[in-house]
């Protein structure tokens, strides 16, 4: 299977010979005077380029996967190799990912670029501060803190905030358990108003949210001005725009607004923007992102975070709403190891092959390719190779997909790059030149909060019902009190299972979900209910990523992969 030299991701992408970004936005018909170039590699590109007429008249393919197992199953890996592919049979193609966050690449990950031969490059640069993305939206958020204090301080020019309704959190893009719940404003009158306080994960911010559903700029300071940060003493909201933040927030993004052009390892484009969570947020890219790539090409792929079931859904139901996107065809990425892990493996069992486990397991598959389904969407699957899988295990795969009516490939994008994803490649342009899909979304906006909750809940989830806690009705009642109910749902749950359980695998039946309460983003323009409880700033595992790597006296990096 495998027809090159395989090493590490880092140690691959450290030997492969980059093109300069000039000659990568040629191929897009870019010219180098549009480009604001970081470097050799990399580059920003003007909002200006993006043509709206050929939006909708592009392909649009969306890559999302079964329930995931902890390591994740390879939606980046397939999304870069599926470009590369489709290059390959002669489909102008570009690759339209997030960022990474530093937190997982120090934590879990050690990186997110890809692997193996399906990398976007520069790598290293990518998965650290890149064009400095993250840090505007961190200044932004922290901005709007600092404003916030400041207003709570003042004798003059006070708002009248209630300190103990302040919903909004300063944020840092690290994992650093530590900063959770902290308290604030010690140490005198100098030094403000003592209050409760705590930092989110940048990824977690609503800034990074914002960033991500702006049309443009002027949409973006929209978005910020409604920004919810809370109430005074006689209960009157106060947003953004009352503390006159929007401008100053936007005046910080004024270049991350810009989408980051870089390249794959066979020199196609991937263009790189924006990055927020897939849990507790959209888990997408930038609508702008997106929309320039189709208007620079003919073949957009791109992901959504963790299963189908929460970055799918939330891709299809809230941003290609709000961004008027048509999908043309989806990729289901499965690993066989997945399988086996629904089909009840143990962690250490994942890499034996076993019939009877796939077999169990693959009802989540299925589940998933019925979910697609229900949006008009008859997916591809993409069943990610690993030197584990039986010849055994792959039929059985294709067969159960074949009773669906979905087409099953192997993807040997990791060992052998575009060469390995050309049978993907033409099974998703037969998808898309046939016709035969239709993007429809779940649910209208407009329909009642609890009826939105529920369809997701029925018709993605497979679960009988929804609960509410007495908080989360209260919650319901302000949301609906401040005019937010006809926003989409953005749920927020494990991504682990279909249910709130992370325990219920495969394909739980016979369970409700229950909404502890709910949280909204007034300027990103959704509600988010919260199953279980959901982790804002994650903590570094007991042997972190970041003890593995090192730099050389020359500045070459190791162990970031």
């Amino acid at each position: 299977m495998t027809t090159k030299k395989v090493g590490s991701d880092i140690e691959i992408a450290q030997a492969a010979v980059l093109q300069h970004i000039s000659k990568i936005a040629s191929k897009l018909n870019i010219s180098e005077d549009d480009l604001e170039m970081y470097g050799k590699y990399k580059a920003k590109l003007p909002i200006s380029l993006i043509d709206r007429s050929k939006v909708n008249s592009n392909n649009l393919v969306l890559v999302t996967a079964l329930t995931p197992t902890p390591a994740g199953e390879g939606k980046t890996t397939t999304s870069i190799g599926l470009t590369e592919g489709l290059n390959k049979i002669g489909k102008q193609t570009t690759v339209v990912l997030r960022e990474p966050s530093l937190g997982p690449v120090f934590g879990i990950k050690g990186g997110a670029a890809g692997g193996g031969y399906s990398q976007v490059v520069p790598m290293e640069d990518i998965n650290l501060h890149f064009t400095g993305d993250f840090s505007a939206v961190e200044k932004a958020n922290n901005l709007l803190s600092a404003l916030i204090d400041n207003n709570i301080q003042s004798k003059t020019r006070s708002v009248g905030l209630d300190p103990r309704t302040i919903a909004w959190k300063r944020v840092m893009d690290m994992n650093d358990r530590a900063l959770r719940d902290i308290v604030i404003g010690l140490g005198g009158t100098g030094n403000g108003i003592p209050r409760e306080d705590g930092f989110n994960i940048t990824p977690a911010s609503e800034v990074m949210a914002i960033l991500c559903m702006a049309e443009d700029f002027e949409d973006l300071k929209r978005r910020l001005g409604s920004i919810y940060i809370g109430l005074t003493l006689d209960k009157k909201p106060i947003y953004a725009r009352d503390l006159n933040a929007e401008n100053a927030m936007a005046i910080l993004l004024k270049d991350a607004i810009n989408p980051n052009l870089v390249q794959t390892l066979e020199g196609n484009p991937a263009i790189i923007h924006g990055g927020p969570f897939a849990n507790i947020a959209q888990g997408t890219n930038t609508i702008i992102a997106t929309k320039m790539g189709l208007s620079l090409s003919d073949y957009v792929v791109t992901e959504a975070g963790f299963g189908a079931d929460l970055g799918a859904e939330k891709f299809l139901d809230i941003k290609c709403v709000s961004g008027g996107l048509k999908p043309k065809a989806t990729v289901l990425v499965a690993t066989i190891r997945a399988l086996r892990h629904h089909g009840g493996a143990p962690k250490e069992e994942y890499n034996t092959p076993s019939v009877e486990r796939v077999s169990a397991g693959i009802e989540n598959l299925e589940k998933h390719i019925e979910n697609m389904q229900k949006f008009g969407l008859n997916p591809v699957v993409a069943i990610n190779a690993f030197p584990t899988d039986t010849p055994e295990e792959v039929a059985l795969i294709k067969e159960r997909c074949q009773a669906k009516g979905v087409t099953a490939v192997v993807a040997n994008g990791w060992a052998d790059g575009g060469n390995g994803m050309t049978d993907l490649a033409e099974a998703v342009v037969d998808v898309v030149e046939n016709g035969n899909n239709e993007f429809r979304a779940l649910y209208d906006w407009n329909t009642p909060v609890k009826e939105k909750i529920e369809t997701i809940a029925r018709e993605i989830y497979g679960a009988d019902g929804v609960e509410y806690s007495k908080k989360a009705l209260t919650d319901l009642k302000k949301i609906e009190d401040l005019g937010l109910n006809k926003l989409p749902i953005c749920m927020a749950k494990t991504q682990k299972s279909f249910s709130d359980n992370d325990k219920l695998l495969g394909r739980p039946t016979g369970f409700s979900v229950n909404v502890r309460e709910f949280e909204f983003a007034a300027g990103a323009g959704f509600i988010i209910p919260i199953l279980g409880v959901m982790m804002r700033m994650p903590g570094l595992p007991a042997v972190p990523a970041s003890e593995g790597m090192s730099i050389d006296n020359n500045g070459k990096i190791s162990g970031l992969s």
